[in-house]
This record gives C-alpha cells, structure tokens and sequence, in this order.
C-alpha cells in the first residue's frame, strides 16, 4: 500500500471534481451482498465524502445494518493513458480512471447536512444547474439525511504512468462485521 505522490492526488481530486459526475455508492444488503446506485457525492480534502440524500432510501436501512461502504467515481482515460502490457487480457482499449473510497457511514445532524447542502446547491446555481428542486432549511431538515463516510482505504487508478495504481490506508477499519458479528 503505497500513497501517491501529490501530484497523481490532485489528478484525480480534479477528475472527481470537475470531470466524473455521479458516484457509485455501493452498500450491503440484508444478505450482505453489494447493491449500487449512481447519486451525487462531494469529495472532501480528507478524502472524505459527503452524501446529501432523501430520507427514503433503502439505503439507509442497510448503512443502519452496517456502515461500511464503497464510492466509486469511474470516467473515460487520462489523456496520454497507455497500456502497453496489459496483465492477463489485452480488450484492445485504455483503463478507465476510477477512484475508489472505502469505508464507513455516519449519519449527521441537521446543520451539517443543511451546510453542505446549502454550499453545493449555490455551487450549482453559480454553474447554472438549476433543476433540483429548492429547499429551505426546514424542507433539508424534514425531507433530507446526510452522510459523512469517514475513509479506511482508497485507490487510485489511471493518474500516474502507464497501468501505476495506488492503494493505502487513511483510517481504521470497523472492528467486527456487522452483519455476521465477527471480526
């Protein structure tokens, strides 16, 4: 597990910010089996990333369940990607770029969920993004959760040379599995 250099982190900050779009957030069932969606996430410094979501989601049973989670933000090859030596198959195109967070929800209070909602909504209206719907604060309280997921591992692939990917570790991991009470 090696960090990269700050170079290949701004990349692919930039990449989440200004290039990739939705995120694929994957949590566990009932059955601890995956399940994904594609919903907005924000990206923090700390590689943090922040969820703003309705109240009515599934979701939030299963992160109840157990915290622990994937959020995943994929896009087309950095320019200038090669692949040269492919590892096993050659498919004959360029790897994606992906950053990937692993780790665990928490559940927020009010004026947080109400902060990060208010400075992303004013970044959107300021890029001209205005079909959501406009909540006041009341309306975030009664109709909207937010999430922080504090990160245990991230990976980094297709911002350095070639086919470098990075994997490390920035927090601890839960101490037991949730689901099957054990470690």
């Amino acid at each position: 597990m090696n960090r990269p250099p700050a170079e290949v982190v701004a990349r692919a900050e930039s990449f989440v910010r200004a290039e990739a779009g939705f995120a694929q957030v994957t949590t566990l069932d009932a059955h601890g089996y995956p399940v994904s969606r594609s919903m907005t996430a924000f990206l923090a410094d700390d590689f943090s990333v922040h969820l703003v979501q309705r109240r009515v989601h599934r979701r939030l049973e299963q992160l109840a369940a157990d915290p622990r989670l994937l959020v995943t933000w994929v896009g087309s090859p950095a320019p200038g990607a090669t692949n040269e030596r492919p590892h096993v198959f050659d498919l004959g195109r360029l790897p994606a770029r992906a950053v990937m967070v692993r780790g665990t929800a928490e559940v927020m209070d009010d004026d947080w969920t109400w902060q990060v909602y208010a400075r992303h909504r004013t970044e959107h209206l300021a890029r001209g993004q205005d079909r959501a719907p406009s909540r006041d604060r009341d309306q975030v309280a009664a109709d909207l959760v937010g999430i922080r997921v504090h990160p245990y591992r991230i990976r980094l692939e297709g911002f350095a040379e070639g086919a470098q990917s990075y994997d490390w570790r920035v927090g601890r991991p839960l101490d037991r599995n949730p689901i099957q009470g054990a470690p």
